[in-house]
């Protein structure tokens, strides 16, 4: 009974062998265990095209964005990260010969390593304070712990009464959604919030200031004097 599956290379090179040893088919079939069939392909495949290697050529289905079509979807991502997987699919078919469909839209970008994620939010940053930044990173970056200790460090924040305003997840069954306890309770205008302004340093730590009040600087910064 002949072997099933792929022959390896060097099943191949026994096959032509035995058959370059002047085996007939049925011998080498007898020989090395395979049908008829495969000893008469195999070193077919040998005398007319050199074929030894047991690799198929590539089956099934062809992509419909070959290598070229995925620099073009890349470039379209590259240009505008925030664009929608159909805006994507409408801007890569300009210009094209075959349409593609939104699936095969985000197929394509999975096979590139692209996921639809949220963005990590950052403070916003003109282009002028991001040059005194690095500014007054590289005139620093030599301070030791003794220099730091005499600084004074502020900020300002906000503080809701209520709820946080960030997003909120909970645990739940698919079934629970009307349970009192996976609600989150709003209220109108958000519930309110106050505004404060803090300072610390390496010797201590400053009070914290609502926004509204008037603010005497000279004041509190004298603490760490």
């Amino acid at each position: 009974m002949g072997k099933k599956g792929d022959l390896s290379n060097f099943e191949r090179g026994m096959i032509v062998g035995a058959r370059r040893a002047s085996l007939s088919i049925s011998q080498s079939a007898q020989l090395l265990g395979f049908s008829r069939t495969t000893i008469s392909r195999v070193y077919k495949e040998w005398c007319e095209k050199g074929k030894t290697s047991s690799m198929r050529q590539s089956c099934g289905r062809k992509y419909l964005v070959d290598a070229r079509g995925q620099r073009r979807m890349g470039r379209l991502i590259q240009a505008d990260r925030r664009t929608t997987l159909t805006e994507i699919t409408t801007r890569y078919n300009r210009g094209m010969q075959q349409s593609i469909c939104e699936a095969t839209t985000r197929t394509t970008l999975r096979r590139m390593g692209y996921n639809s994620r949220r963005p990590h939010r950052v403070p916003l940053i003109s282009t002028t304070n991001r040059k005194k930044r690095l500014q007054f990173a590289r005139a620093h970056q030599n301070w030791t712990v003794e220099d730091w200790k005499n600084v004074a460090w502020s900020d300002e924040s906000r503080f809701l009464l209520i709820h946080s305003d960030g997003r909120v997840r909970i645990w739940r069954k698919h079934n629970e959604n009307m349970d009192l306890s996976c609600f989150v309770t709003t209220v109108q205008a958000g519930g309110g919030g106050v505004m404060v302004w803090g300072m610390f340093s390496w010797h201590t730590l400053g009070p914290l200031v609502p926004i509204g009040h008037r603010l005497n600087a000279t004041a509190y910064l004298s603490i760490v004097s």
